[in-house]
């Protein structure tokens, strides 16, 4: 990232938007009974805000319901260039998670399931070798085992939603996960103050972790904590949005989180529950707000959602020869810090 000129009038230019995790925007959802225009929409929806590059997040469901979404994904990719172009593969997250409440988040329990690499190879075999990302709990017996078969197949494993101990944590790494799926979220409400499943993977360097920084799921003071255990080269800002982020306040029935509820904040809750019901900000806010505390450089802010989540796609987030041309010009207040965006350009071409 540099500054176009010395000039203040001008904006700042960076990479266009990397975001690992997005279950939706914009009224637009890859869960539940989605389509190729929904993806198509979707993925429009987030080129609006800065988002160039992005991986549809589908979570637990049965498996019919899984394969649709990945189907709906896989019929976008093959007759929509801008989706083909901004989706390298898809994330899934589930139905390999903990059953308990907290760390389950609001994952369906009757689909909450334990490894099964048959019935993975089914599904990518189904959706011609699509799913790039997966997201477990290493408490699974069977898991570190089912993460070194993913690992060969050239699928990156995350780890999240769980209640795993050290030792089954680091199976798991050892076997070739290499990610934190929202660390310090997904989560029982109160933990062991030490040791517990947020410690272990902060301290282990293998494990790139990804954060929401929407300032509901972690307090800015936690966050920034967490980002500095963990260094900026090894922190993913993610948005974690839902089909409600983007749309008034509200009452909202959704295949994420089922009824739930929106404020005038931006937070996204369950109807009937304390927990989060996944983020409602798209991955700009999110670079705003850790620019504007001042922990962290506005380079640090923008590579965490550029150039590092870029890396762990291959050749995103960059401005570089041969890099796709996905840009995005932003002003950022001198006051209060924020940044506001002011154009996007997608694949060398001004998005309207």
């Amino acid at each position: 990232m540099a500054p176009v000129a010395e000039d203040k009038g001008l904006p700042w230019l960076s990479a266009g938007l990397v975001d690992l995790q997005v279950n939706g925007f914009a009224g637009h959802d890859v869960n539940g009974e989605t389509s190729a225009d929904e993806v198509i929409a979707l993925t429009a929806a987030l080129a609006a805000v800065g988002t160039t590059t992005y991986l549809p997040t589908i979570i637990t469901a049965s498996a019919q319901e899984t394969i649709n979404s990945l189907l709906a994904v896989r019929r976008a990719r093959a007759v929509d260039a801008a989706t083909a172009a901004a989706v390298p593969f898809v994330h899934l997250e589930g139905p390999h998670l903990s059953d308990q409440a907290g760390p389950r988040g609001v994952h369906p329990t009757a689909h909450i399931r334990p490894p099964d690499l048959e019935a993975f190879a089914q599904l990518q075999e189904q959706s011609h070798g699509l799913i790039g990302m997966m997201t477990l709990s290493p408490h699974y017996e069977s898991s570190a085992a089912f993460t070194s078969a993913l690992v060969s197949r050239g699928v990156r494993v995350a780890i999240g939603h769980t209640h795993a101990n050290n030792a089954e944590i680091q199976r798991v790494v050892k076997a070739g996960a290499t990610l934190s799926t929202h660390l310090g979220n997904g989560a029982h409400r109160i933990i062991p103050r030490h040791p517990n499943y947020i410690w272990s993977q902060l301290a282990e360097d293998r494990l790139t972790a990804g954060f929401i920084a929407d300032g509901h799921h972690l307090p800015d003071e936690t966050l920034v904590s967490m980002i500095r255990a963990k260094g900026v080269e090894r922190s993913i800002l993610v948005s974690d949005s839902t089909s409600v982020g983007g749309l008034p306040p509200g009452h909202y029935r959704t295949a994420v989180g089922a009824e739930v509820v929106l404020d005038d904040r931006g937070q996204l809750r369950e109807a009937e529950g304390p927990f989060l019901a996944g983020a409602a900000l798209p991955l700009i806010a999110g670079v705003s707000r850790i620019a504007a505390h001042g922990a962290f450089t506005l380079k640090e802010a923008v590579a965490m959602a550029t150039r590092v989540p870029g890396s762990i796609i291959g050749g995103r987030g960059e401005i570089a020869t041969g890099s796709p041309a996905d840009l995005v010009t932003f002003d950022q207040n001198e006051s209060d810090g924020e940044l506001h965006l002011r154009t996007v350009i997608v694949s060398g071409r001004l998005n309207d």
